[in-house]
């Protein structure tokens, strides 16, 4: 006999998981997908375009701009609660390693996998533009405010928690939960990263895509996602901050 039990906690974890993509990065997937139509189909080539990654928003007031970069980042966060809130209502023995009970080894995993990631990344960007395969990427453009380096140091924290929380954490448990094998999630969770960089060109897809492969081994490996919050946040910082300090001394960030 069919255990109807089994088939509708099934139904229900497809329908969660539809809907917690659906109100992050999911939709952020759908939106980057008709972006990339959009600059395919423009009338400059793709090499020639920009993404800029932290623009600013209300330029002539920097005062209200903060308040919507703060915002942006304190509701850019709530998916990744959600999800966790999900988890734990099903998982009461949950271990994804979303706590500080090991912060220096976290800590270390978490620079190395930024080492491994982040120095090919540089060389995987460079021969996008070469191939013209890539958008010129502007880390950010939120002007020299007192508050900018503080903002992007944040907005990258905010990244690290929202895509390995989701992406990772959350994603890789709940196909699971569905009985998908291991690397079938963890392709799954790459392609879903990746199509949401798409944005940036096709080597924003390439290296998501290789990053979240990465990323998910090392989760099927330790089970713990704070590393790799950590590498996330590290890398994107290293890209905000850099860009900002460096852009009006290095003529190629420009």
């Amino acid at each position: 006999m069919i255990d109807t039990g089994a088939v509708i906690d099934r139904r229900g974890i497809r329908s969660e998981v539809l809907l917690v993509l659906g109100v992050s990065l999911g939709s952020s997937a759908i939106y980057a997908i008709l972006n990339i139509i959009n600059r395919l189909t423009y009338v400059k080539p793709l090499s020639e375009q920009t993404a800029t990654l932290n623009p600013t928003v209300v330029a002539d007031r920097p005062w209200l701009d903060l308040l919507y970069q703060l915002a942006g980042i304190g509701l850019g966060v709530v998916p990744a609660l959600l999800a966790v809130h999900l988890l734990r209502k099903s998982h009461e023995d949950l271990a994804v390693g979303l706590d500080l009970r090991r912060p220096g080894r976290d800590l270390l995993l978490g620079v190395g996998m930024a080492a491994l990631i982040g120095l090919p990344g540089l060389g995987l960007v460079w021969a996008a533009r070469q191939l013209g395969i890539s958008a010129q990427i502007v880390p950010e453009a939120l002007g020299t405010h007192w508050w900018s380096v503080p903002v992007l140091i944040l907005s990258a924290i905010e990244n690290g928690v929202l895509e390995e929380v989701v992406m990772i954490a959350y994603l890789l448990t709940r196909l699971r939960d569905l009985g998908w094998g291991w690397w079938s999630t963890v392709v799954t969770s790459a392609v879903i990263r990746g199509s949401y960089h798409l944005y940036q060109g096709f080597g924003g897809f390439i290296g998501n895509f290789v990053m979240g492969l990465v990323f998910g081994w090392f989760f099927r490996r330790t089970q713990r996602v704070m590393p790799l919050i950590i590498a996330h946040s590290i890398l994107d910082i290293v890209s905000f901050v850099g860009y900002a300090l460096l852009k009006d001394h290095l003529a190629f960030l420009r």
